[in-house]
């Protein structure tokens, strides 16, 4: 097959594909190197963009200007590039990976590292690069590396791979540190003009994040070369670490990081988004939340919920519960989670299985919207509310059981985030929380529904959030709580009714706080249930052997699986302050 002619092929392929999951370029910005022997597109070989354009966005400040200064260091997002080198075997899905330059960089900026990414996902990535506009030449915020140490090489490998790699680590001068490595496919050092250091002060300490890549199918900790990519340390709202979109490749894990991430040494947070504009981002991609068929308890509005009977009760007093205002203006403002104070459901069991059961009708979500990496990202997060979490279910090997109690209680939060880069205003990821945990997904591999809004799954009962429909396990081999995720009629628009409830970079008048939100107990009673009797009643349907790895699994679960306690509200979590736990 003729190379014009595999071109040809990539476009059809592109442009029949379903709309809903983005749209796939061929790579114009290299020349893709396809096996004659093997036609078959690795996913990198397509360019992911979002299904419908980025918005023109109402006026700001600085938000989606193109480039971010970050104090005498004016850095742009490039997110197209030349490929370098590529292997096709190891790493995630043991596809390999790619190595690419930033290609074009702007006048005036410099590459300040190379960009990697496994080939088991469509290209969509980013890279940032530097322009010095510091006033003092002699503390300039950019220097050319002194040398370069070959840290690693493919040559003396039998892998299958386009040419030979070589991957250069940077020597920066005195009181300046590298940001990323040289990638190149011959056996000379780059040119010192190459790439630039940047000045330490204007950095910050980092950590490995993704793998990337690896001689073996999964990472070898012990003894093995990795590939990883790198992100600031110190994550948070308050945080000045960024992120360069650069990787660090180590030939041990265990050894210090040769490489640093950048810092926003000028702290003003002029480039996230003013209210309008923020009230267009989540227009723009605000999730569409899909319920299992068999789902019984849906989220509601806070106000419902409290209009509905909700009930605070304060210990040493229980038997006087007392109603709750709309807004929550008469729940305890501040202090801590002391168990002095919590919600409950009604007392009239007719009106507690109504509330149970939620309004979807009725419900909204809780937006806040955060800076991330110093100011270049902007978190959304979007919280939902359910009044009750249903009772869990488990697979242990081919048999499915109820667990009866265990899993249920009162009050239940769940997000998703959206990450949103500051310099367009392009959705990067989204976070899907569930449980203890959760995790990011990129742009590249979501479920898309009408334009640029992602798909989410809430799983049935529980309501972890998931970027597909299907079974999550979470558990151990065979045995586990089952996360059931699927498509029905009973879906939510978040963007159709939202309240922006905290947006601290704005200042306190901008919006104003709901008096729930500072409300810092538990939504929900503590469940006198016995987890051991509960167990039992399981236990009668198992198999003697299958009923003792059940029970060591479910007695080692957090408390947020069994439910034994109700959960605080959003404020409250680690994530309102710090980065997504994943």
């Amino acid at each position: 097959m003729s190379f014009f002619a595999v071109l040809l092929l990539i476009f059809s392929i592109c442009f029949l594909k379903d709309s809903t999951m983005g749209n796939c370029l061929n790579l114009s910005s290299s020349e893709t190197n396809i096996s004659k022997k093997n036609s078959k597109l690795l996913p990198i070989e397509t360019m992911f963009k979002l299904p419908s354009p980025i918005p023109t966005w109402p006026p700001g400040e600085g938000f989606a200007r193109g480039n971010i200064d970050l104090g005498g260091l004016q850095v742009c997002q490039i997110t197209t590039f030349t490929k370098v080198w590529a292997t096709h075997e190891g790493g995630p899905d043991n596809l390999g990976a790619t190595f690419f330059e930033p290609s074009p960089v702007p006048e005036g900026f410099f590459m300040l590292g190379c960009y990697g990414q496994p080939n088991n996902r469509p290209q969509f990535g980013w890279v940032l690069a530097g322009k010095d506009v510091t006033t003092n030449p002699s503390g300039s915020a950019l220097k050319q590396p002194i040398d370069y140490t070959l840290v690693w090489s493919s040559e003396s490998l039998k892998i299958k791979q386009d040419g030979i790699g070589y991957i250069w680590l940077p020597t920066p001068p005195d009181g300046y540190k590298a940001i990323g490595h040289v990638v190149t496919n011959s056996p000379e050092k780059p040119s010192l003009g190459k790439i630039r250091c940047v000045r330490s002060d204007l950095t910050d300490v980092c950590q490995t994040e993704t793998w990337i890549w690896g001689l073996d199918k999964e990472i070898n900790a012990n003894n093995g070369f990795n590939v990883f990519g790198l992100r600031p340390t110190n994550r948070g709202t308050q945080a000045l670490g960024v992120t360069p979109g650069t990787f660090i490749a180590q030939n041990s894990t265990g050894a210090n990081l040769s490489l640093a991430c950048l810092k926003n040494a000028k702290s003003k947070l002029s480039s996230m988004p003013n209210l309008s504009q923020i009230q267009a981002l989540v227009q723009a991609y605000s999730p569409w939340v899909y319920f299992h068929p068999d789902e019984q308890y849906f989220p509601s509005s806070v106000s419902w919920f409290f209009q509905n009977g909700a009930l605070l009760y304060k210990k040493g007093d229980e038997s006087h519960p007392v109603s709750i205002e709309p807004t929550g203006s008469n729940l305890p403002q501040g202090g801590s989670n002391d168990g002095a104070y919590w919600l409950d459901l009604p007392i009239d069991d007719t009106a507690k299985e109504r509330v149970k059961k939620g309004d979807l009708q009725d419900a909204g979500v809780y937006v806040h919207i955060k800076p991330m990496l110093g100011g270049t990202f902007t978190d959304i997060a979007i919280w939902v509310f359910y009044p009750f979490n249903g009772a869990a279910r488990a697979k242990v090997e081919f048999i499915n059981v109820s667990l009866g109690k265990i899993g249920e209680h009162v009050g239940d939060w769940e997000h998703v985030t959206l990450r949103i880069s500051n310099f367009n205003g392009e959705l990067k990821g989204v976070y899907f929380s569930q449980h203890s945990g959760g995790r990011w997904v990129s742009a590249s591999e979501l479920e898309f529904q009408n334009g640029n809004k992602p798909v989410a799954y809430a799983s049935l009962h529980g309501h972890a959030a998931y970027p597909k429909a299907g079974l999550d396990l979470e558990g151990n081999g065979n045995i586990g709580i089952r996360n059931d995720a699927g498509k029905s009629k009973m879906v939510m628009d978040t963007g159709g009714r939202f309240l922006v409830v905290a947006a601290e970079h704005l200042g306190g008048s901008m919006v104003v706080e709901p008096p729930w939100l500072n409300y810092a107990r538990e939504w929900g009673p503590k469940l006198s249930y016995d987890i051991d009797e509960e167990i039992n009643k399981v236990g009668k349907v198992l198999p003697g052997k299958l009923k003792t790895a059940f029970e060591k699994f479910l007695k080692g679960l957090p408390d947020e699986v069994l439910g034994e306690q109700g959960p605080t509200g959003p404020k409250m979590k680690d994530n309102w302050s710090g980065d997504e736990r994943a």
